[in-house]
């Protein structure tokens, strides 16, 4: 007797795999996460056996998890695609999008290369600010969506990644030892820079700003010729920048990258591109 899978259940296990937790697979699927767990159980029930454990760590696939995940997202991408090709209908119009700078290249560049290529009638329209900036800019309904940092905690978004914030300077560089401690930021309303000061002034640690101009490039610049030192998330930092650990610099909180979206509806443009962000994120935590 021929028996069917649920393709909800499935997605909502693959989410949790990627995501590595029920509470943001629950955000990535407008779910709650007492109707994540009940799916999971389910999936549990008809094959019989756990799909995850918890441990200090979190939550960890399970052998018996392993062996299915593969082959659910293989279903799952099946799914998509005749979903796609069945329902689509042409879009066109302008997304407007906001992040911060140091998110277009490593984050959002694979992520809009995709959404051009499936959508390219999609005019993009890019904004970059710092990640407060952005979010007034959404209030006032200048932009359609925004990829912002946040301080880990409380926020209206929804999370889609957490990453440490690091203390980046010049390879072999010694603008870390110096007193004042010079530092740049891209800009005065940078996210980080109230964690920043708060975290210097912890430590008593004296500290002078080198260069705020609200560009990512000339603060790279500036720390590349070992002018001053700046606070990154890791996934950011230049390959030819070094991550100053054990430098008597005090630790940094972590923040979260954060997708919102306005209360009132939306075009399928714009819901389609946060759907392309969302996966250009699980998609580098799963190669990380």
């Amino acid at each position: 007797m021929a028996r069917n899978l649920d393709i909800t259940a499935l997605r909502a296990f693959v989410t949790v795999a990627d995501r590595g937790g029920m509470t943001t697979a629950a955000n990535a699927l407008h779910l709650t996460q007492g109707a994540v767990s009940q799916q999971i159980g389910r999936l549990e029930d008809q094959f019989g056996g756990a799909l995850f454990t918890r441990d200090r760590r979190g939550i960890q696939l399970t052998a018996f998890g392993e062996r299915l995940l593969g082959r659910a997202r293989r279903l799952l991408s099946l799914n998509d695609e005749i979903w796609t090709s069945m329902t689509e209908v042409a879009m066109d119009g302008t997304v407007r999008l906001g992040a911060p700078y140091d998110l277009v290249g490593p984050i959002l560049a694979p992520v809009l290369k995709t959404y051009a290529e499936a959508r390219p009638r999609v005019e993009i329209s890019l904004t970059c600010a710092s990640s407060p900036d952005l979010l007034t800019a959404m209030a006032r309904g200048d932009v359609d969506l925004v990829l912002v940092e946040e301080p880990l905690g409380v926020s209206t978004g929804e999370c889609l990644a957490v990453e440490r914030l690091v203390w980046v300077g010049a390879k072999g560089g010694s603008a870390h030892l110096r007193d004042p401690l010079p530092i740049s930021m891209v800009a005065e309303t940078c996210a980080f820079r109230p964690a920043v000061i708060a975290a210097l002034s912890e430590r008593g640690r004296n500290w002078r700003t080198v260069f705020e101009n609200g560009s990512i490039d000339a603060t790279t610049a500036t720390v590349r010729s070992d002018l001053a030192i700046t606070p990154s998330l890791i996934c950011t930092v230049a390959p030819d920048l070094d991550i100053l650990c054990d430098a008597g610099l005090p630790e940094l909180p972590p923040f979260s990258i954060n997708l919102h979206l306005p209360r009132h509806q939306v075009s399928a443009a714009v819901v389609e591109l946060a759907h392309h962000i969302r996966e250009g994120l699980a998609r580098g935590r799963r190669a990380a």
